[in-house]
């Protein structure tokens, strides 16, 4: 069996810095898939449904800081980001397959086994699985993580090798680089008590999830032996390049 990689795509990589999903930045990360897919095998862990519905859709009489809101946008941008996951991943001769999830799922042993019979049947005849939350049925990704933690309790559940967290910055730095010129990143993490200090929240205005939220992800990776890298999800080739060590980001290794 090949080593599996989870990569987890956040709101702010799918709409490279505007409030539109990229085409071109979904194009990016299907051709890594393809280059290696011989090599690995390749889950993602989308977020983004929400703001595809944005695009497709007046939104204006909506109330967007409402929870029963959210609901209704994911559930009208999840067929549409599938369907260009799907349109673009076929240019390249890429076949994907959604799975939406809730947390109780991961409670549940029948459910998780259940799961991974899935993913494998999926992966073995040549299908990219997609998770995201089924955010009709549940809410925790609208609040809380961006999909973080789903992303590490699909790598845990399907005993992947790395979990790639790709965001919109580099990695954990030792202040906040957006305020602080003398922040430094932070290469390398192998204890999760020690870089709490370092955490310091802001907000984006696109997804939900923080470096909170990352690091209660690298937790449960942790403590099944996985390594995370947190990358740029803004640059070309992030999934290569981070393999490669080409790219600076930081890596969360037990």
């Amino acid at each position: 069996m090949k080593p599996r990689i989870v990569v987890k795509i956040g709101t702010s990589t799918l709409t490279a810095g505007t409030s539109m999903i990229s085409r071109g930045k979904i194009e990016n990360i299907g051709r890594q898939i393809l280059s290696l897919r011989d090599t690995y095998d390749i889950i993602l862990v989308s977020s983004g449904a929400v703001a595809t519905a944005k695009q497709f859709i007046n939104v204006n009489g909506m109330k967007h800081n409402m929870v029963h809101s959210k609901q209704a946008l994911s559930a009208i941008g999840q067929p549409k980001l599938l369907q260009i996951y799907a349109e673009v991943f076929g240019d390249f001769d890429l076949k994907v397959a959604q799975c939406l999830m809730t947390y109780k799922d991961f409670d549940n042993k029948e459910s998780k086994e259940n799961t991974l019979n899935t993913v494998n049947e999926l992966l073995a005849h040549g299908f990219i699985p997609i998770f995201n939350e089924n955010d009709t049925v549940a809410v925790e990704e609208l609040i809380l993580g961006d999909n973080d933690k789903l992303s590490a309790l699909v790598a845990s559940l399907l005993k992947a090798d790395k979990l790639i967290i790709a965001s919109d910055i580099e990695g954990l730095f030792t202040k906040n680089p957006n305020i602080h010129d003398d922040a430094e990143l932070i290469p390398e993490v192998n204890d999760l008590e020690i870089i709490k200090q370092y955490i310091d929240e802001r907000d984006n205005g696109l997804g939900t999830g923080g470096m909170t939220s990352k690091i209660s992800a690298a937790k449960i990776c942790f403590d099944e032996n996985i390594e995370v890298y947190l990358v740029n999800g803004g640059r070309t080739n992030f999934i290569q390049r981070s393999l490669e060590g080409s790219i600076r980001f930081t890596k969360f290794k037990p």
